[in-house]
């Protein structure tokens, strides 16, 4: 299931990447006190009263800088709020009301999008009358707040989660499969699309970077009714020699959160690259259904072993997706794409399988009853029940007399049994420990 995109937008060193650093529970943005500092967009997972949700942590926006590289923070920063569901507009409480800040109101207003107005550095309060001067804005109640503190964050997150309501999310996850198309620049996601939906609906070129956004093309087969996404190339940042690059990476991570099946495709005559790790772990770490393509097949001297050491390579460096199956194609060519979407949708059912709770436990205590859990502690593990709670992903709840006693390895034999047991081709399963009295 998608959860809804939170951007965090202001003007230049309000405290947003501070803030971003709070809700994300760790420290992954820079936090400086030079404006600028934060130039990239930075993702993360956050969560409020059991409601998940992914925040975005921007540049400052300067409307009237013609500054080249401010000129792109603000581009940046356009996308993040094209590509939200929520956005918090950030304002600096010490510093009070600014141009600025009547300019950036002035943009979120255009976006129709629900805005929660966080009125930062309050930290004593004195400093709380500061937060009425912002109603200037016309853009709703201020939230005040100290980011550096932790002061006011469960009344702001209270106004944020309110908007998760009114957001359709997932208003095609009942009828259409969602497929996003993910990959280093120039590895033939485009002509792929084309293929399959037989006409050129996306421009394919031999130049890196053609697809700056996410492109949706909707088709009804056999299989199903598919919407297949088209996302622009994520290459390395040393990479990056034009800003546009920089913010079409946005799309192509709301894409993977988005979407039901993530396809990674590689380009055989070049092989796997730390980007497509990086890229694929992605939606690993989303738990969406995976598939890889290794495309321009064609151009590869074959014999009966190439398969299968190609693939053997691969999974040396996807050893954190075993599950995920493999299809080698040619999309120019054409060989194999018809079972693409195949494959695709057989990914999706396990996906969104359920399992019946009495079927699970038979197969969770022969597990146990062939291999006994080690001892931890002077103690060992006992598994009581086990019920599914949830799909996309199939999501296991285990109760069990002592947390403390599950070892990893232990875990990963009770995933085999259950994937040996049922088809989980191509999707991640999640297990949840619980301790619950004898």
């Amino acid at each position: 299931m998608s959860k809804p995109i939170v951007a965090i937008v202001g003007r230049p060193n309000v405290g947003k990447s501070t803030l971003f650093n709070k809700l994300a529970g760790k420290r992954i943005a820079i936090v400086d006190d030079k404006p600028g500092v934060t130039r990239d967009r930075i993702y993360a997972e956050s969560e409020w009263l059991n409601h998940k949700f992914t925040i975005i942590d921007t540049g400052g926006i300067e409307p009237e800088s013609n500054d080249i590289i401010v000129k792109q923070m603000r581009r940046q920063a356009q996308i993040a709020i094209e590509t939200s569901d929520v956005i918090m507009f950030i304002v600096d409480g010490k510093e009070g009301l600014t141009g600025s800040d009547y300019e950036v109101a002035n943009m979120l207003r255009k976006s129709n999008k629900p805005v929660v107005l966080v009125v930062n550095k309050i930290d004593r309060i004195k400093e709380e009358d500061n937060q009425y001067e912002f109603y200037n804005l016309g853009i709703g109640d201020p939230n005040v707040i100290s980011a550096s503190q932790g002061l006011g964050l469960g009344d702001m997150l209270d106004e944020v989660v309110k908007h998760f309501d009114s957001i359709n999310i997932n208003d095609e996850e009942d009828d259409n499969i969602r497929i996003a198309f993910v990959g280093k620049p120039n590895v033939g996601k485009s002509s792929l699309v084309n293929k399959i939906i037989g006409e050129e609906r996306n421009i394919v070129s031999n130049i890196p970077g053609t697809t700056r956004d996410a492109i949706d093309s909707y088709i009804e087969r056999e299989e199903g009714k598919f919407i297949l996404v088209d996302t622009a190339g994520l290459r390395r940042k040393s990479k990056i020699k034009e800003h546009i690059e920089r913010y079409s990476a946005i799309r192509t991570l709301a894409a993977i959160e988005k979407a039901d099946v993530c396809i990674l495709m590689i380009d055989a005559t070049e092989g796997i690259s730390e980007q497509d790790e990086k890229i694929i772990g992605y939606a690993h770490e989303m738990n969406k259904a995976i598939m890889v393509l290794v495309n321009k097949w064609d151009l590869i001297e074959k014999d009966d072993k190439t398969l299968n050491k190609f693939k053997k390579e691969i999974q040396s460096k996807l050893v954190f997706m075993l599950y995920a199956p493999y299809l080698f194609i040619s999309a120019k060519t054409g060989q194999r794409v018809h079972k693409v979407l195949n494959m695709a949708k057989e990914c999706y059912d396990n996906y969104s399988k359920r399992i019946s709770t009495g079927i699970l436990n038979e197969v969770i205590n022969r597990a146990v009853l062939m291999q006994e859990p080690p001892i931890l502690g002077g103690r060992r593990l006992k598994i009581y029940y086990i019920t599914q709670v949830s799909i996309k992903p199939p999501t296991f709840v285990l109760f069990v007399n002592d947390t403390a006693c599950l070892h990893f390895s232990y875990k990963r034999y009770l995933e085999n049994q259950l994937r040996q047991s049922f088809d989980f081709n191509g999707t991640g399963i999640k297990f949840i420990f619980r301790e619950r009295k004898e």
